[in-house]
C-alpha cells in the first residue's frame, strides 16, 4: 500500500474497557487506575476508561465511575466511556463523565445479543442520549457501530445495511465520532478500506470525525488498520497488550495491539505520538495480570530489537 501524505495518526487506548471487561477474575480498582495513568504517560491523549453497563453482565466494569475519577492525567487527556443505552448514559454523565461512547450493531442479531433489542431502537434511543448530552457544556460523543464488516451469527454484513445505519446516526444533525467496528475480526483488508472509503464518501462533511476499530482475530489487525488508513481513517483503536474481545460475539478474540499499530505506523514515517518504550512497560503489567488472553506480536519480540528498529 502507499501512503503518499503520511498524515499522522492518533491511538485510542480501549484496554482498560474492551480488554478488561473480559476478563472473569477481578481486576483491584487501583491497577487499573495504574494502567490508566500509564498508557497517559505513554502519550496516549485519547483512553477508554471503562464503560457503564449491567455490573451483572459485565461486572469488570462495575468501577468505572471510581477509576475515571482519580485516574491522574493530563488535562490534554480525554477519558471517555462506553455506554449502550439511555441509563448508561444518564449515569456517565450523573459521575461526571461527559465524553461518551454509544455502542449499537449493525447487524440485528449481534445487537439483540449484545443490548438486547433491535438496531431501531438503539438509534431511537441515541437520540435520547444526545438530547440529555446537550445539556453538557463539554459533552462529546463517539458512536461505534458494531459488526459493520462481519456478523458472528450472520456473516458478512451488506454495505448498504451499514450506509442506512450511518445515515439515520448522522439525521440527528449534531457534532459526532463515528467508529467503523470489526468486532469479530473476520474483516479483510480490501473490505475494510472499501467500507471506510465508501463512508467517508458518502457522508463526509464537517463536524465528522471517522475512526476504525479492530481486532486480530484472524491475524489481520495490522494490515486491517493500514488498508484503514489508505482509504482516510486517522483515528484508531487498540488495546495494549492485544487484550480484549466481545462477551456477546463468540469466537472474537483480542483487539489490534496497540504495541503493534504503533511499531508499524513509527516505522512507516507516520507519528503516533507514543513512547513505545513506555507502551509496552503498560502491555507487560496488563500480561502479567491473571486470566488475561494477550495477543500482539510486538510485546514478545527481544526489547532491543523492537526499540532499535522503532
Amino acid at each position: 500500500m502507499s501512503t503518499p501524505t503520511m498524515e499522522a495518526v492518533e491511538i485510542c487506548d480501549v484496554a482498560p474497557r474492551d480488554g478488561f471487561q473480559v476478563v472473569s477474575t477481578w481486576i483491584p480498582t487501583e491497577t487499573k487506575i495504574a494502567v490508566v495513568e500509564g498508557l497517559a504517560d505513554a502519550g496516549f491523549k485519547r483512553i477508554e476508561t471503562g464503560a457503564f453497563v449491567s455490573p451483572k453482565h459485565v461486572p469488570q466494569m462495575a468501577d468505572t465511575a471510581e477509576v475515571h475519577a482519580t485516574a491522574n492525567v493530563a488535562d490534554d487527556v480525554r477519558l471517555s466511556t462506553l455506554i449502550p443505552n439511555l441509563r448508561g448514559a444518564e449515569n456517565a454523565l450523573a459521575a461526571g463523565i461527559s465524553d461518551l461512547v454509544y455502542v449499537f450493531s449493525a447487524s440485528e442479531s449481534h445487537n439483540k445479543s449484545n443490548v438486547r433489542r433491535p438496531v431501531a431502537a438503539s438509534i431511537e434511543e441515541l437520540g435520547e442520549v444526545i438530547r440529555i448530552g446537550r445539556d453538557h457544556d463539554d459533552f462529546k460523543l463517539r458512536v461505534n457501530i458494531a459488526t459493520v464488516f462481519d456478523c458472528p451469527f450472520e456473516g458478512r454484513v451488506d454495505e448498504d445495511t451499514v450506509y442506512a445505519a450511518i445515515e439515520k446516526v448522522l439525521a440527528y444533525g449534531t457534532s459526532i465520532e463515528l467508529g467503523l467496528c470489526d468486532t469479530t475480526g473476520r474483516a479483510l483488508p480490501d473490505h475494510v478500506r472499501d467500507v471506510c472509503a465508501g463512508a467517508m464518501k458518502r457522508f463526509g462533511r464537517d463536524g465528522i470525525n471517522w475512526l476504525y476499530h479492530g481486532h486480530d482475530t484472524f491475524g489481520l489487525g495490522v494490515a486491517n488498520a493500514l488498508y484503514a488508513y489508505e482509504a482516510g481513517i486517522r483515528l484508531f483503536d487498540a488495546a495494549a497488550a492485544g487484550l480484549g474481545g466481545c462477551p456477546f460475539a463468540p469466537g472474537a478474540t483480542g483487539n489490534t495491539a496497540s504495541e503493534d499499530l504503533v511499531f508499524t505506523f513509527e516505522n512507516m514515517g507516520i507519528d503516533t505520538g507514543i513512547n513505545l518504550a513506555k507502551l509496552l512497560s503498560v502491555a507487560e503489567t496488563i500480561a502479567e495480570l491473571p486470566d488475561t488472553q494477550t495477543g500482539g506480536h510486538i510485546r514478545i519480540v527481544p526489547r532491543e530489537r523492537v526499540l532499535s528498529a522503532a
